[in-house]
Formats: C-alpha cells, sequence, structure tokens
C-alpha cells in the first residue's frame, strides 16, 4: 500500500548516485530510512518488518474485550478496526504530534479512557509487553541472518 519504511544501510564505499538510485527504487514502496549501522536493520525488522501483526493483535485484543463487554462479535469488530484506522489516520495528519501528545488530547482527566490506561500503563502493563515482544522479535532476526 506504499506505507512501509525501508531500512537501509550503505558503506563509505556507495556514492551518492549509487544511494541516489537505491532510495528511488525502494521508495517506490515507501519511505527509505537510511541506517548509521547495518547492526540496526533487525531492530527495524523487530519494529517496523513484525509491526504491522502488533497492530492487527492490538485490533484483534480489542475487538475481544468489546465482546467480554457484551457487544456483538460483529459490531466490536468494526468498532476496534474503525479505530484503529482512524488513531493511524490522525497520527499520519499530525506529523507535528508525538503519539503521547495525541494520548494526552483524547483522554479526559479522571475519564473513562483515563481509567483504562491506568490498567495499559501500569508497571507491568502494555509497555514493557511490547519491549519484550520487540526483543523476541530482535533476538530471532539476529538467528535468521546469522
Amino acid at each position: 500500500i506504499g506505507r512501509g519504511i525501508t531500512g537501509v544501510a550503505a558503506s563509505a564505499s556507495v556514492s551518492p548516485r549509487q544511494r541516489a538510485m537505491t532510495a528511488a527504487l525502494l521508495g517506490a514502496v515507501g519511505a527509505v530510512e537510511w541506517l548509521d549501522s547495518e547492526s540496526l536493520i533487525d531492530a527495524v525488522t523487530a519494529v517496523s518488518g513484525s509491526g504491522p501483526a502488533y497492530i492487527f493483535y492490538l485490533t484483534e485484543a480489542l475487538a475481544k474485550a468489546g465482546e467480554a463487554a457484551g457487544l456483538p462479535a460483529d459490531l466490536a469488530g468494526r468498532l476496534a478496526r474503525a479505530t484503529v484506522e482512524g488513531s493511524g489516520e490522525l497520527m499520519r495528519l499530525s506529523p507535528e504530534l508525538q503519539p503521547s501528545k495525541l494520548r494526552e488530547n483524547v483522554t479526559s482527566p479522571g475519564g473513562t479512557t483515563a481509567a483504562a490506561l491506568a490498567v495499559l500503563m501500569a508497571d507491568d502493563g502494555l509497555s514493557p509487553l511490547m519491549k519484550d515482544a520487540v526483543a523476541a522479535a530482535l533476538r530471532r532476526a539476529g538467528e535468521l541472518s546469522g
């Protein structure tokens, strides 16, 4: 869909012309990020290459939580999908805002979102799970490439 990012590393022997050709070729399928070191390729894979599956799973989990709250499965699925799509679009349309700021903007102090975020942002919440998931993908990328 042309929305991905390809991480590329080039040695000093790669000419500016070769870099431009590489960027043009890879740019046909999405953005190109030049990395300072080839050692970062596996980390890019762990975050961006595997990242869509993380978001799909988050959507899946949100829909299942909606079902557990009493929503019909089809409605819960549509709500979860639309929420993720809309949130992604808001991030795309607001490049000057960090995701943390967007989160703060949609969170009313003492409201329902704040109550849910207290669970997700707890010491044993989503952040350490995501860190562990990315670390597992990074380890596996190293195994596959080495």
